[in-house]
């Protein structure tokens, strides 16, 4: 009997493991393989779509999740959890910052660990480790001390796992663990190390690699590993992750913050479409898109008053009036003033101290900016927010109409998003310390984790409260993912998964 199925719901696309028996009688039907009434099995064809549908809001498969938004359409999730309360499974893992991103079936994981870079992938039903590949550190590369060989996290199709390591290159794996590609690249030239993690788009994964010497984006075949397009860039230095806006009637454009400005690059072809150079000096924290608004922070230098005699004071051991390696040591920034700027003899003189300086002189930000849907045309500013230090590492979150953002020491400030106005600006009682992790929000409410391991759930809104504080007591650099009513978070010790349990 010919079929008259649709091709996605044919036997041979479709997974028969992730579904269940009545899905697969139901997929058996409508390919041709039963002579049952299908008007009999509208119960069926509901329950199927259902199933389907959460199939895919329960994946969380980049960097804070759909077009790195932090938010989750799922519910279900726990306002209390620790080691004993609504702890559905608790795994340990290597060493690594790279947060989880999730299939429906699996989670993964960076790590590093004695000279070799892993991929780690866990059952996410259980928490058992299915498997873990490694690839050899091919070298050291000069970091912040906040940076991590695996803090970048890696991309998911729903399937294979593409990681990206700084000290390697690329590296894709199946669902099984079979290695599909490697793509060895660098060595690079970021003074603080590489923080951008990649992204998919179009079938490919598409990487942003600003630094000192050779800045450029590239695009690889998620198949193969085979460069598809490498675009040179002039931003010597970025560490937010890109994402990708799709205007109606226009080619999907790649959105990148780099060293003072946004760029647009065409996803089809890499060809630069145009820059905003507006944008503060050092952008950590990767931008957010709302419709055709894009929310992007930036922190620079804000004192104008030169800084190397500080530097001569702490480091110039010999009073010569200049550092050299043996003085400056494992100091990231100096590394790459003597590596990558002046004559590049390792040697770091107070003029090229200060010239590098000078490309941070200029106040941190947080700025609303308006895209254009013809994508060829250069946004526009729509505010601008410089009044104080509003953060540096977390990425902002836009939540059911409020944007917000958090600074270190715990301090949680909400704005008007059409405004920039400030709403509410007030620590987090209770979890004071440093933060690198970015919140997320789903069901009304918004997660942060501390680096301490103080995880906080918020009431959302413009007047936020804080509704509980939930100690892990483990250190925490990543961002959780929030999918199917569970919270994955991953501390310096193990990955948890936590959802509402009963005794």
């Amino acid at each position: 009997m010919r079929s008259n199925a649709p091709k996605h719901l044919t036997k041979e696309r479709v997974n028969r493991n992730l579904l269940p028996e009545f899905a697969q009688e139901l997929i058996d039907i409508l390919s041709g393989g039963s002579r049952v009434d299908v008007m009999n099995c509208r119960p069926l064809l509901f329950a199927f779509f259902l199933l389907t549908s959460a199939a895919t809001a329960q994946e969380w498969t980049r960097f804070r999740g759909p077009n790195g938004s932090g938010v989750s359409t799922d519910t279900g999730f726990p306002t209390e959890f620790n080691k004993s309360k609504n702890l559905v499974w608790r795994t340990p893992v290597r060493p690594g910052k790279s947060s989880p991103v999730l299939t429906r079936r699996h989670v993964f994981l960076t790590a590093f660990e004695n000279g070799k870079l892993f991929t780690q992938c866990f059952d996410r039903e259980t928490g058992k480790l299915l498997w873990e590949r490694s690839v050899d550190r091919a070298r050291v590369e000069p970091a912040n001390s906040q940076n991590h060989p695996a803090a970048i996290t890696p991309v998911t199709d729903g399937d294979s796992v593409y990681s990206f390591f700084p000290e390697y290159g690329l590296v894709a794996y199946s669902a099984d663990g079979k290695e599909l590609w490697r793509a060895p690249l660098g060595p690079f030239s970021n003074e603080m190390g590489h923080s951008a993690s990649p992204i998919i788009a179009a079938g490919k994964i598409v990487l942003v690699l600003d630094g000192m010497l050779d800045p450029y984006i590239a695009a690889f075949d998620k198949n193969n590993g085979e460069l598809r397009w490498k675009t040179s860039r002039e931003e010597m230095d970025g560490y937010a992750t890109p994402l990708v806006y799709q205007p109606a009637g226009s080619p999907a454009v790649v959105i990148t913050a780099s060293r003072g400005q946004l760029g647009a690059h065409r996803l089809d072809n890499g060809n630069r479409l145009w820059s905003w150079k507006k944008l503060p000096s050092t952008p950590v924290a990767s931008p957010i898109l709302v419709n055709d608004t894009l929310f992007a922070f930036g922190y620079g230098n804000d004192s104008a008053a030169p800084l190397f005699s500080n530097q001569l004071r702490r480091y110039d051991k010999n009073h010569d009036g200049k550092l050299s390696a043996d003085e400056y040591g494992d100091n990231a920034y100096l590394i790459g003033v003597a590596r990558f700027g002046g004559d590049k003899d390792g040697i770091v003189t107070q003029e090229e101290f200060d010239y590098r300086q000078s490309l941070s002189q200029q106040p941190s930000g947080l700025l609303a900016i308006q895209l254009d849907r013809n994508a060829d045309s250069t946004p526009r500013e729509v505010w601008r927010y410089e009044k104080s230090f509003v953060g540096v590492i977390p990425s902002p979150l836009y939540y059911e109409g409020v944007l917000y953002v958090m600074k270190n020491g715990g301090l949680l400030t909400s704005f008007n998003p059409k405004t920039g106005s400030v709403e509410k600006a007030a620590r987090v009682a209770g979890a004071l310390g440093g933060y690198s992790s970015s919140p997320v929000a789903a069901e009304g409410k918004i997660f942060v984790a501390s680096e301490e391991g103080k995880v906080t759930v918020l009431k959302a809104g413009s007047d936020w409260e804080v509704i509980q504080v939930n100690d892990l007591n483990e250190g925490c650099y990543a961002t959780p993912a929030l999918a199917g009513g569970n919270i994955y978070l991953r501390t310096n010790d193990a990955l948890y998964r936590f959802g509402i349990t009963t005794p």
